[in-house]
């Protein structure tokens, strides 16, 4: 069993929702809800410890894969969140991804932390440091107004070069 413990947190993203935490929860393990703030992006979850996690790309691929490690509707989710491209766990160790829902007034307050095994560094952290920010802002904007924005992003320059260097196989 992995210790959830033994991880330290690389990037931690807090986000205030008017929603419940039902609504929230539903957005963050619900495949058809996750592609229309996940840049198409589908979450699937057994919603059970030791069960499946997965992120789909748009084409149907499995781009990250992982197991969970708690489950508590809806009040928190933590998965292993691991990228499926060939030498990056053996880079980087696992990652794991925590969800925290917590009521907040007429509000939900989310809490996003991503941790890993091991330590990285900056270049490497910067693409989930700019990447969750648009996510999540994609997930409050659905749930508050019916729809979410189209959030333009650059590649993560900076953790592609420093992924290359420790020899994990890019796509494309």
């Amino acid at each position: 069993m992995t210790d959830i413990g033994a991880f330290t947190p690389h990037t931690v993203y807090t986000i205030y929702i008017v929603a419940t935490p039902e609504q929230v929860w539903r957005a963050l393990t619900d495949a058809a809800f996750s592609r229309k703030y996940f840049s198409g992006f589908a979450v699937a979850v057994e919603e059970r410890v030791g069960g499946r996690f997965m992120l789909r790309a748009p084409d149907g691929s499995e781009h990250i894969g992982g197991k969970v490690l708690a489950c508590e509707p809806p009040k928190r989710l933590s998965v292993t969140f691991n990228v499926n491209w060939p030498g990056l766990i053996e880079a980087l160790g696992q990652t794991l991804l925590t969800y925290e829902i917590e009521q907040a007034g007429g509000a939900v307050r989310l809490t996003m932390t991503e941790s890993g095994e091991r330590p990285i560094d900056e270049d490497i952290r910067s693409g989930g440091a700019t990447g969750w920010p648009a996510i999540l802002s994609g997930l409050k904007s659905l749930l508050e107004t019916g729809s979410a924005p189209a959030i333009q992003m650059e590649p993560p320059v900076k953790m592609l070069a420093a992924l290359k260097r420790l020899g994990v196989k890019l796509p494309g």
